[in-house]
């Protein structure tokens, strides 16, 4: 534990001095946070509508038999953005874990940490626990931030929506899932290229299935519910397992250093 703890205490001093991942880490829950309360304002300011456009899409009737149209309006769009913060916990490990490795070798600080008696396992470990404590610390931070924020404009019968037992499994549980998903996919294309942003670039494809999900919920061609969201969670699970065991046969630790020129 304590070779895995100076590495990633190594890694969080190294990685922290680039500025897009003090962006990333820093601002995108931000942004992330603001587009909501922005949205709650002016649908707070909408006169009281028909909620015949909401309550159209699947799922939604049931919440807006006794509301008002705007009540209807920010659940649709409370659970919309409460999805959003799924992205999160992609966005940001798979920035620093794109840096992990081949931003290692540029500044010729791999060698010798390579030469140490480290097994790969525990260098690997060390790696994916720096980029996904930062990411799940601020997906969590930023939901509870989000909730509690909501709290002061809508009423609470709105709000406890996004305490039901869905966003709690989805944020806490699927979240650190999608984490590790997106910190092994980074890991092994860090450690098959030669520059930073083609890893970054390469790795950021993992956000697409839940930028088509997102879309499909803002269409109504899904609803995300309990039983989807459970699904989805043993689906990346699985993946996870898979994905842990590829990054270290994949990584030569032998080779790795003879690719790069």
């Amino acid at each position: 534990m304590d070779k895995i703890r100076t590495i990633i205490g190594k890694e969080w001093s190294e990685v922290f001095k680039n500025r897009l991942v003090l962006f990333t880490v820093a601002f995108l829950p931000l942004v992330f946070l603001a587009l909501p309360f922005l949205t709650v304002v002016l649908t707070q300011e909408l006169a009281e509508e028909d909620t015949s456009e909401i309550s159209g899409i699947p799922g939604y009737d049931q919440y807006c038999e006794e509301l008002s149209g705007t009540q209807c309006m920010q659940i649709y769009f409370l659970d919309l953005y409460a999805l959003m913060f799924l992205i999160l916990p992609i966005a940001i490990p798979t920035t620093i874990a794109a840096y992990s490795i081949v931003g290692e070798k540029q500044t010729r600080s791999l060698e010798p940490l390579l030469a140490t008696p480290i097994t790969t396992p525990e260098l690997l470990s060390a790696k994916m626990l720096a980029a996904a404590i930062p990411a799940i610390l601020a997906t969590w931070l930023g939901y509870i931030a989000y909730v509690i924020g909501m709290s002061f404009f809508i009423e609470s019968e709105i709000v406890v929506r996004l305490l039901d037992s869905l966003w709690i499994v989805a944020i806490f549980v699927v979240g650190p899932l999608l984490t590790l998903l997106a910190v092994c996919a980074a890991m092994m294309v860090s450690s098959r290229v030669t520059e930073p942003r083609v890893a970054e670039q390469l790795s950021a494809l993992v956000i697409l299935p839940i930028i088509l999900v997102i879309v499909a919920q803002s269409a109504g061609l899904i609803l995300l519910d309990r039983q989807l969201i459970l699904l989805i969670g043993l689906v990346v699970f699985i993946i996870d397992i898979i994905l842990v065991y590829l990054t270290i046969r994949l990584f030569e630790r032998e080779n790795i250093l003879t690719r790069w020129k």
